[in-house]
């Protein structure tokens, strides 16, 4: 290695310094403050870093990393919404009983961290390393309320699932390196398009390393663990889970797809089709079974990321723009959505009972109105971002003609809107003669969720800085 690749790696060296220093710092002197203020500013660092990283792309950082455009946009989103999230998590655990709480923000950079390394792999030896990072100190992360029951088997929950998960993905890259001795997704992409048609070793070890994929993004019929794990997690960390970890795991996909011409081979692309169109119909239709906020949201993840499986089949040059744009949509609005229930959260549980939210608009305008916007984004109303979003995935099955899966988005996308509005009416119905007493706005949380808002309704009503910047970014 050289200064060269050590700057290309600026991003990754922060993060983990900083977790190095944070955890440092909590050893040394417990305060809460500060070790928000050395989170936020090791976050601010890496993002420096990432700007200055960007000249030197694209560049291989040994046969394990691979530092493009792509990696530092995913990179780039990770750590923006991390740096939310630690705003976030201030206030909320001010409110909560932890007598510790400088450790959770040391989980939160080496969530961040994996997060990151997921998005440069190259390579199943960094795959598997970024992906146990970021899932070990996700299930702590979980768990981290010791006394609260509920958390503890969230994380126990969370913890035997990816550990299932990633026994699947052993075994699957296990088997293809027999097959092709080699564990570099370039290789691997070479050795599929060199003429010979897939052996059934290969197949099976390309479909376990899917069905490892699949428990992380949680996909139909991976997908039980996320529903008793977001409702057990705390607010933010529920937040961390549904987007970093799997825009994370996405921006892997993505590549390690890229690489095999999927569409060339009738199983592998028969498989996908079935993940997606069963993520999208199973997660609506379960969500429109819920009660609870946060298994709500967990259903919509499912569905989301069924939508997202539609831009990964497209292929070609409209799949990265796509997935770009829907996650970046997809992100601003799941961190509004649990950042609203998070600052809503009395001292020792979450807000995400019906109870909560009942009647917000008239005890709380502000916040009603920015979960409102959310609730919107996420069913794709015109002028947010999820509709740009929403449009960008459409118009990749559309232009790939892939209309069985466009139609599925386009009747899938008309349920989610019936439950999103069954929300929003809880909103605005009149409250009960005297409401559970919800406490302070914290200021921190406030400017995060007033930054979220303006992010949607730019990304919704003037879209074209942004886009211009995915085709910049994304390779041509």
């Amino acid at each position: 290695m050289n200064g060269g690749d050590l700057l290309a790696l600026g991003p990754l060296i922060a993060l983990g310094l900083t977790a190095v220093v944070v955890m440092l710092a909590a050893a040394f002197c417990r305060n809460h403050r500060l070790a928000v203020a050395l989170t936020l500013a090791g976050l601010t660092a890496a993002g420096v870093a990432l700007v200055c990283a960007w000249p030197l792309t694209p560049r291989q950082v040994t046969p394990l990393l691979l530092i493009d455009r792509p990696a530092l946009f995913y990179t780039g989103l990770m750590l923006a919404a991390a740096l939310v999230v630690t705003l976030l998590s201030h206030g909320y655990l001010e409110q909560q009983p932890i007598g510790r709480r400088e450790e959770y923000y040391v989980l939160v950079l080496t969530t961040t961290l994996g997060a990151g390394v997921l998005a440069a792999s190259a390579h199943f030896a960094s795959f598997f390393l970024g992906l146990e990072l970021l899932s070990v100190s996700l299930f702590a992360l979980v768990a981290y309320p010791r006394t609260n029951p509920l958390c503890i088997e969230a994380g126990i929950k969370y913890l035997v699932l990816a550990g299932t998960s990633s026994a699947f993905l052993l075994f699957g890259v296990g088997l293809v390196y027999a097959a092709l001795g080699t564990l570099d997704f370039a290789r691997l992409a070479a050795a599929a398009a060199g003429g010979a048609a897939p052996g059934l070793l290969i197949l099976a070890g390309v479909s376990l390393t899917l069905v490892g994929i699949g428990f992380k993004l949680s996909l139909v019929p991976f997908h039980l663990w996320a529903p008793d794990v977001y409702q057990g997690a705390p607010a933010p960390v529920a937040a961390l889970v549904a987007t970093v970890s799997k825009g994370a795991v996405f921006a892997l996909l993505l590549r390690y797809v890229g690489q095999l011409p999927v569409s060339q081979h009738a199983a592998l692309f028969t498989m996908f089709t079935v993940l997606a169109i069963a993520s999208m119909f199973i997660g609506n239709w379960l969500a429109l079974l819920q009660q609870n906020v946060k298994r709500l949201l967990a259903y919509s993840s499912i569905a989301h990321m069924g939508y997202l499986l539609v831009a990964l089949l497209a292929g070609g040059r409209w799949a990265p723009a796509a997935v770009a744009v829907y996650l970046t949509a997809y992100f601003v609005t799941t961190l509004g959505a649990f950042g609203v229930v998070a600052v809503l959260s009395p001292r020792g549980r979450d807000a995400d009972a019906p109870e909560d939210i009942l009647g917000l608009a008239w005890r709380r305008p502000w916040l009603a109105g920015v979960f409102t916007l959310m609730l919107l984004s996420l069913a794709g109303i015109p002028l947010t971002a999820g509709f740009v979003g929403k449009f960008f995935v459409l118009a990749a099955g559309v232009n790939s003609n892939l209309w069985l899966l466009a139609a599925a988005l386009a009747v899938n996308s008309a349920i989610g809107l019936f439950y999103y509005l069954r929300l929003i009416v809880l909103l605005f119905r009149q409250p009960a003669p005297a409401p559970a007493a919800t406490p302070p706005l914290p200021r921190l949380a406030a400017a995060a969720l007033g930054a979220l808002t303006l992010a949607l309704l730019w990304l919704g009503v003037y879209p074209a800085p942004f886009l211009q910047l995915i085709r910049m970014l994304m390779p041509d």
